[in-house]
């Protein structure tokens, strides 16, 4: 193609301060994760060691709630597998529910009125004999179980029966949303993580950082009073057995439909026609390989539901549900979004086909992901309700169908959710542009509390604990995306998802299958975003006419940060240009870049930025031109 050189004819760069340059950037490894390395679960090139290994259990949950009262009692029956090489001498377990026990260290703050005796344990055996009381250490959130040896590659049985009051308010992620409704988590003890880089997870669960947890099969039954409707992560097995023809059959419609079903309405409701009428109805569900179990309740929540394929190859279809208190009409087009997140996910970003059978957003007091559930609030807004759709079903990729460690590393799941809000929202509906958390991190930049992103999220403070686990993450993906491109960028994330899906990834894990995938080492990108500190500031030092229709646009980087440039040029007859750059122009670590513009127009003024490029200081953003 011949080139008309009578408008912007080329556009080249150059950096400035060489000797700024960085040698090769060489990503950090910590001891534990060289230990794995040498041992051969883990390798420096981002796949699984051949001698990798997970433990894994098998849980068969049995519950009884009264709403009434809110006491849950319950049975947990778990075939514990050790896999690893190591004997287990004490098992670790988790009792999230003591988060709201009398005594309990806790960062969240929970009203007097909902503290309690939190689990309250009956009795525990392990392979048929009982355990000693002296035998069970109980600290907050964790339990060790003392004289409980698991050997390698062996597996035990645990019982334990126990139960515990559902708190009314202070709802953290679970508890009575209202007469009628419940949402309900961690309610069952389980067997804490044990893998090769840090042995047991003793990290207490404190209600800010999130959860760490095994890919494991359930079975779970669980009993309500008539009148009651349920939904759960996994499979309802006895749907037949449980709610009336007409609503299981609008259930299985759903399943194979393209548009909405009305599976309860408010006549449902008042009709008394929803579950069979006995006294007591038990749900009985299955889930495989998932990270975690809960369920919500309801007598009063219509139920609508949609499915859609999922998999263009195998045909495979997702039901979406959406479960509400009528009363909050912003709930109307939660259906909607749900579906179109799901189908989003699938073919757009991460174009990954959903993983899972279901997905149900629930009507509850927070904003919270579990496996096939979410727990999210009423809204004031259309926006809102579209950004926080998104971004708690797009937590079924990380960390469910990931397992990463949210407790140690949010910015794993977050950085994640919050991108796929970013897209997903716009992908939703196409006027709408998200900008969730960057003022926060603009505003916040080079402050005491904005560390590395690598900090141990059990490390954050202030308004760190935000930035690092959910807008400085999710640019960092964003700004890769833009270097290597769309296309190259997918394959490397596939590369990801398909090597360590199912198992437990660390962030060096992450790192080097992005490079596996994309074939090009992003150490120097790795190192400078998510390990070193920096604040994000961008400005234009000089415009500068040229002999032969040529501009001079210098812009600086005032930190190490490799930071994308988005320069609108206004001319003076009116019209604009844009000119955009990818961190690839800070590669080789210089400070300062020189565009060189060709044109036969006059520039009036040139403008830096963009929605998605925090800058501490926008003053030094636009240049005009004398």
């Amino acid at each position: 193609m011949k080139m008309n050189f009578n408008k912007t004819l080329i556009l080249v760069y150059f950096v400035f301060g060489i000797a700024e340059c960085f040698a090769q950037d060489i990503l950090r490894i910590d001891s534990s994760f060289s230990k794995a390395v040498r041992k051969g679960t883990r390798t420096l090139n981002g796949i699984p060691g051949n001698k990798y290994w997970q433990n894994t259990a098998d849980y068969k949950l049995k519950v009884k709630f009264e709403p009434k009262t809110r006491l849950l009692i319950g049975t947990a029956e778990i075939d514990y597998r050790n896999n690893s090489p190591d004997t287990l001498s004490e098992i670790w377990f988790k009792l999230y529910a003591n988060i709201y026990k009398k005594g309990v260290n806790r960062k969240s703050k929970i009203e007097k009125k909902d503290l309690g005796d939190g689990l309250t344990l009956k009795k525990i055996v392990v392979d048929k004999h009982a355990i000693e009381n002296h035998d069970v250490i109980i600290d907050g959130t964790n339990m060790k179980l003392q004289n409980a040896e698991v050997l390698p590659h062996s597996s035990a049985h645990f019982r334990i029966d126990y139960e515990y009051t559902l708190n009314e308010g202070s709802h953290l992620r679970t508890g009575k949303i209202d007469n009628g409704a419940y949402f309900i988590a961690y309610f069952f003890p389980r067997v804490a993580v044990y893998d090769d880089i840090d042995g047991w997870n003793k990290y207490p669960y404190t209600g800010e950082e999130e959860f760490y947890n095994d890919f494991c099969n359930f079975e779970a039954a669980i009993e309500v009073p008539d009148g009651y409707a349920l939904w759960a992560t996994g499979d309802l097995k006895n749907g037949k057995k449980i709610y009336q023809k007409q609503i299981n059959d609008r259930v299985e419609y759903a399943g194979i439909s393209d548009t909405i079903v009305n599976v309860i309405d408010e006549q449902d409701i008042k009709s008394n026609a929803v579950t069979k009428r006995k006294s007591f109805n038990t749900f009985k569900f299955e889930a495989k390989q998932v990270t975690d179990f809960a369920f919500a309740l309801s007598n009063h929540y219509v139920w609508k539901s949609v499915s859609l394929v999922v998999d263009s190859l195998t045909g495979r279809r997702t039901r979406v549900d959406a479960v509400y208190n009528p009363i909050h009409e912003d709930y109307n087009e939660v259906i909607d979004f749900a579906a179109k997140t799901v189908e989003g996910m699938s073919f757009h970003f991460p174009a990954w086909p959903f993983p899972y059978s279901h997905m149900t957003v629930f009507d509850g007091l927070d904003q919270m992901e579990y496996p096939m559930m979410a727990n999210d609030n009423p809204t004031k807004t259309r926006e809102d309700a579209i950004t926080l759709t998104n971004h708690e079903i797009f937590h079924t990729m990380f960390p469910f169908y990931m397992g990463t460690n949210e407790t140690k590393y949010g910015w794993m799941d977050e950085g994640w959710a919050t991108i796929g809000e970013w897209k997903l929202s716009n992908y939703v509906d196409s006027s709408y542009v998200d900008d969730y958390g960057i003022q926060a991190t603009a505003k916040s930049s080079g402050d005491r509390n904005d560390t590395p992103i690598m900090t141990l999220t059990t490390d954050l403070k202030g308004g760190g604990a935000f930035t690092n686990s959910y807008p400085k993450p999710a640019l960092g993906y964003l700004y890769l995306e833009g270097y290597l491109g769309k296309e190259l960028f997918r394959n490397a994330l596939h590369h990801y998802i398909k090597t360590w899906q199912g198992k437990h990834p660390q962030p060096l894990d992450f790192f080097r299958a992005m490079n596996a995938g994309s074939g090009e080492n992003l150490d120097w990108f790795w190192n400078r975003w998510f390990y070193e500190e920096g604040m994000l500031d961008l400005a234009i030092q000089r415009v500068v006419k040229q002999e032969n229709d040529e501009y001079l646009i210098t812009v600086k980087n005032k930190s190490n940060k490799p930071l994308p440039i988005y320069l609108t040029v206004y001319y003076s007859d009116g019209s604009t240009e844009k000119i955009n750059r990818s961190i690839g122009i800070w590669k080789d670590g210089g400070r300062t870049v020189s565009l060189f513009l060709n044109t036969q127009k006059k520039i009036k003024s040139v403008a830096l930025g963009n929605t998605y490029v925090p800058d501490k200081n926008n003053q030094d953003n636009v240049f005009y031109v004398n």
